[in-house]
């Protein structure tokens, strides 16, 4: 389906962009010269099957300025609903292109979520691989609803050209987008565990694996502890091909 300029995918209800990463860097860069408050969501088929259960999740994840896909299942469903997406645009990887786009243009970054030691590790190794943007401050992610207000005046006084908000899903896509005409920025998004890897304390998949989009199977090696969780992704395909099957629609 089309939206506007936008021309998007409806899996179970959450429209996904169709563009690559060059598109969504050329999106973000158009966003950052627009001004304004956009927000950048990137759902995997766990945050997928999550919002398909809460109506107001799902409004949420569809009010972002750009919505790509993290997770090889969520571009296996694009392929069975005959719709394909361009590629997987892993949060990781677009956040690092970001953080590029930034440097170039000398731009300044908020880091929120979170322990306050991972906050400021991802913040020193961010500066040490893009000397040139300027990191406008950090703010761990453990705060309660009633102490938004005191986070958001943080923020606004440092005044950042892009907030990286690492807090995991719902909470970080839900502060964004709740506080946006509120919080003082030209792009946000929600980075999940992305601190972690910037601060070491979280490896990711090796290159091979994530070039075959196996970055679950690794993570589920090295953390066996999230099993429960990662059942959602073969629950998915098989509500996806469940779908395509008997109802015979092209989302």
């Amino acid at each position: 389906m089309k939206d506007g300029s936008r021309e998007r995918i409806n899996i179970f209800g959450v429209l996904l962009d169709r563009i690559d990463y060059e598109q969504a860097c050329r999106t973000i860069e158009a966003f950052l010269e627009s001004g304004g408050s956009k927000v950048i969501v990137t759902p995997n088929a766990e945050i997928i099957m999550a919002a398909r259960k809460n109506p107001e999740l799902m409004e949420m994840l569809n009010s972002a300025d750009l919505c790509l896909p993290d997770g090889i299942g969520v571009v296996i469903a694009s392929r069975i609903f005959g719709k394909p997406l361009a590629e997987r645009t892993t949060g990781f990887d677009l956040m690092m292109k970001v953080l590029g786009i930034a440097e170039k243009r000398s731009l300044s970054v908020f880091l929120l979520g979170g322990k306050a030691d991972v906050a400021d590790k991802a913040a020193a190794r961010i500066k040490e691989m893009f000397p040139g943007l300027k990191i406008a401050g950090t703010h761990h992610g453990y705060f309660n609803k009633d102490e938004e207000d005191k986070i958001i005046d943080v923020i606004n006084d440092r005044n950042p050209d892009i907030l990286l908000v690492a807090m995991g899903f719902p909470k970080q896509e839900v502060f964004m987008l709740e506080n946006r005409e509120k919080l003082k920025f030209c792009v946000s998004m929600g980075v999940g565990g992305s601190f972690d890897v910037l601060s070491g304390n979280v490896r990711r998949a090796p290159v091979i694996m994530q070039k075959a989009g196996l970055e679950w199977l690794y993570r589920l090696i090295t953390q066996p502890w999230r099993f429960k969780r990662m059942m959602v992704l073969p629950l998915f395909l098989l509500e996806v091909i469940k779908h395509r099957l008997f109802y015979n629609k092209s989302q």
